[in-house]
């Protein structure tokens, strides 16, 4: 790829060559896989242990991403805080971002055919903005205009903002980057209530938000079952016109394994995902929460028609998890939104 292209034309004619483009899996299984432990910040390995985070992506692009995530979900001030980090919030992003940058690049010298863009990814800040909460917009932008230039600088090809549940933070995210790069910029919200975000967001006001701001993409990822992700996207196709569309859900519903949560989504069940979101309209299609380079294989294998559309019994909308019976949210979202 030429680093010198428009980014925007990249990421489109990415798309182009086959209609779709792979995105990766969750960044968090597979850190969990290399010994991160729960509760402990995953932004902080970009740093500790970089040869780490590097067998993570290398893994996903091994696995036929075309294009896959930073380490930086949790790369605001706001969410190093926590862990007394938010002085590094420069170094952090740029370390994954450089990381990424390394990987993509590695990949693209071995098959002068391929093209791997890195993602930055921003995550929420954890805050509630005003009245809600305490946060302004404009400290709300200014934090993530922090984040999106060390992403910018360490080499990210466009930003990815994710997991998104308010309007409100999203426009000031999108502000927030616009102020500091110019990179393209990718927007997904997490459906996991009755098909709206927790903010009470439907895919229609996503992608009617998305058309005012005119960003590169936008869609779903994460939520609280595959239905739920799927019926956004359907209402954010049918907002947004020709825009590209986002469809990264988990990898099944989660489950309780005495301490351990795991999802039972098998990687036929997420390749048959794969196949039903290019069907209703995705076209940067990956996995979420639970999803690993395995699952992300299997979903190339099926897109790219070398593997048949695995025959998998189609989900009801009864087995949606109750609100009262979902896991709590905190173990997945410090794991870069896709624990």
């Amino acid at each position: 790829m030429d680093r010198e292209a428009n980014p925007v034309t990249v990421l489109h004619d990415l798309v182009a060559r086959k209609g779709f483009a792979l995105i990766d899996g969750a960044t968090g299984t597979e850190l969990f896989a290399r010994g991160l432990g729960s509760g402990d910040p995953p932004e902080a390995w970009n740093r500790d242990e970089p040869d780490k985070i590097r067998s993570a992506y290398r893994a996903y692009v091994d696995a036929g991403s075309d294009l896959f995530l930073t380490n930086s979900f949790g790369g605001t001030h706001y969410r190093l805080a926590l862990h007394k980090l938010d002085d590094q919030v420069d170094e952090l992003n740029a370390a994954a971002a450089g990381l990424a940058r390394e990987v993509a690049d590695a990949a693209m010298a071995a098959d002068a055919e391929r093209t791997v863009l890195v993602a930055g990814s921003m995550g929420p800040t954890g805050e509630l903005l005003e009245p809600m909460g305490s946060m302004t917009p404009t400290a709300c932008a200014a934090a993530f205009a922090e984040q999106a230039r060390g992403l910018a600088a360490g080499g990210a090809d466009l930003i990815w903002i994710e997991t998104m549940s308010s309007l409100d933070e999203v426009e000031a995210a999108v502000t927030g980057a616009r102020q500091v790069c110019d990179l393209p910029i990718c927007v997904s919200m997490s459906f996991d209530t009755a098909g709206r975000t927790m903010m009470g967001v439907t895919g229609t006001m996503a992608g009617e938000l998305a058309t005012r701001l005119e960003i590169d993409a936008i869609g779903a990822n994460c939520g609280a079952n595959l239905i739920d992700t799927e019926n956004a996207v359907r209402e954010i196709r049918a907002a947004v016109g020709d825009m590209l569309v986002i469809s990264k859900g988990n990898a099944g519903i989660p489950e309780w394994h005495g301490d351990e949560l795991r999802y039972d989504g098998t990687p036929d069940i997420m390749a048959a995902y794969a196949h039903r979101a290019r069907e209703i309209g995705a076209q940067l299609i990956g996995g979420c929460c639970g999803s690993s380079s395995e699952h992300v294989a299997h979903m190339r294998a099926v897109l790219d028609g070398v593997q048949p559309v695995p025959e998998i019994e189609e989900v009801k909308v009864e087995t949606r998890l109750a609100p009262a019976e979902r896991p709590r949210r905190r173990r997945r979202s410090r794991a870069g939104g896709a624990g």
